[in-house]
């Protein structure tokens, strides 16, 4: 079953506000008082909600298999923290930012692990109740629900990255010269105060004097991270199926260019990841990158299956297969390649892209973005008609008549030459 913005949206409000609920009753009998500590002032888990909305629209297409749907639960959970810790901490300039998880690596990972297994359990006991509630809602009243929540939902964060870009120490500075019924000084008083007590110690980033490059871990090292890894990982995949496999066969995601967006995706999860865990031992690396690769294949594979009705890659035929979209040998050479990317490949790529000269590098990187969201969102529109082409469907509109002419069966079969039909044709 499939579900719409809107319903996705409910998802997230209820599994959100219970998590928050769960988490105030914890902290109200273990410290005695009432702390909100999520990242904002509405009674919401927002971290959490979004893993509960992300693992409805892929868990339905697993059946029973609950090997895969805990992976997806924890892959998910862990991606999430990773992206939303980083750019709230970048946002919001702020060093130590929601720092709530067990210390030390295996405490980390163990966490996580029980965190995951605590979401899928929950899914599982609450979910069969919210699809007949989202279903016994009318379609007006639920499109209000989505759009109160999220203008709610912006306004919230906007008041919390503006006080924690403002600095804690800005309201007083306005108390101190007369101006207490600026607004800007109640939001940042009543968030630094909330903010303080649910998160004692914490502190304002320093600023930096020096303009470097996509410093640090930030968005325009990402995006170049994903462009220079789907270029070579197309590169690689193209060789790698030469010397196996005698032809030469295109392993390009998309229909502009030689990129490969699992190579691309796959090194930004790594690096957003697995590179805080670079001074740890390896075999938590090894550990953690087996799991993410895994779980993101399988996700891979989930996602071109029920959006284009095509399989990439079929592992049915080996040993120790989940569902046929990875494996445990594989997931192994998963867990080598992000211990070889952590300790020997980022590194030096890191420094390079800092060399970037600072205006040309940020103009290009968001051509960059620009390019690659077209490339991705046209390849969609080329794959989708091809499946209307199978089924015998004539072109609608003037785009449609354009790919049928420039981009016909001919050229698809060619450009993604191992895609077969879900149902096993090719």
């Amino acid at each position: 079953m499939t579900y719409n913005s809107e319903q996705r949206t409910l998802f997230l409000l209820i599994y959100g506000f219970l998590v928050w609920a769960a988490e105030v009753v914890f902290f109200a009998v273990r410290k005695k008082e009432f702390i909100n500590r999520g990242l904002l002032s509405l009674p919401i888990d927002f971290e959490i909600g979004i893993v509960f909305s992300n693992i409805a629209l892929v868990l339905p297409t697993l059946g029973r298999n609950y090997v895969g749907m805990y992976l997806i639960t924890l892959a998910n959970l862990v991606f999430t923290r990773a992206v939303l810790g980083f750019f709230g901490g970048r946002i919001t300039r702020n060093a130590k930012w929601l720092e709530g998880a067990p210390s030390g690596t295996w405490r980390n990972l163990l966490f996580n692990a029980l965190s995951a297994a605590a979401i899928l359990l929950i899914y599982l006991l609450i979910q069969p109740m919210l699809m007949v509630l989202t279903e016994m809602i009318p379609a007006p009243v639920l499109s209000v629900v989505h759009v109160a929540a999220w203008v709610l939902i912006l306004l919230d964060f906007a008041a919390v990255v503006f006080a924690m870009r403002k600095g804690k120490d800005s309201f007083k500075k306005q108390m101190e010269r007369g101006k207490t019924d600026e607004l800007s000084a109640l939001i940042s008083a009543a968030v630094w105060r909330r903010l303080e007590r649910a998160y004692p110690g914490i502190e304002d980033e320093k600023k930096r004097d020096e303009i470097v490059f996509a410093r640090g871990m930030s968005l325009d090292k990402l995006v170049w991270v994903f462009l220079i890894s789907a270029l070579l990982g197309d590169i690689i995949e193209t060789f790698y199926c030469r010397l196996v496999g005698g032809t030469w066969m295109s392993r390009s995601s998309v229909v502009f260019g030689p990129f490969s967006f699992v190579w691309g995706v796959g090194a930004v999860i790594l690096t957003v990841s697995l590179i805080r865990l670079k001074d740890k031992n390896d075999r938590w690396i090894l550990l953690a990158g087996g799991i993410l690769g895994g779980a993101f294949e399988y996700m891979c594979s989930v996602f071109t299956e029920i959006v284009f009705g095509k399989v990439f890659w079929d592992y049915s035929y080996m040993p120790l297969n989940i569902g046929g979209r990875t494996n445990v040998l594989f997931m192994f050479f998963w867990g080598i390649l992000g211990l070889v990317w952590v300790k020997i490949a980022y590194p030096p790529l890191d420094k390079l892209i800092e060399r970037f000269p600072p205006v040309a590098a940020k103009v290009l990187t968001w051509l960059i973005i620009a390019l690659m969201a077209f490339n991705g969102l046209f390849t969609m529109a080329v794959m989708l008609r091809y499946n209307q082409r199978q089924a015998g469907a004539a072109p609608a509109g003037v785009l449609e008549e354009f790919i049928d002419s420039t981009y016909d069966d001919e050229f698809v079969e060619n450009r993604w030459q191992n895609m077969v039909s879900a149902d096993g044709d090719t």
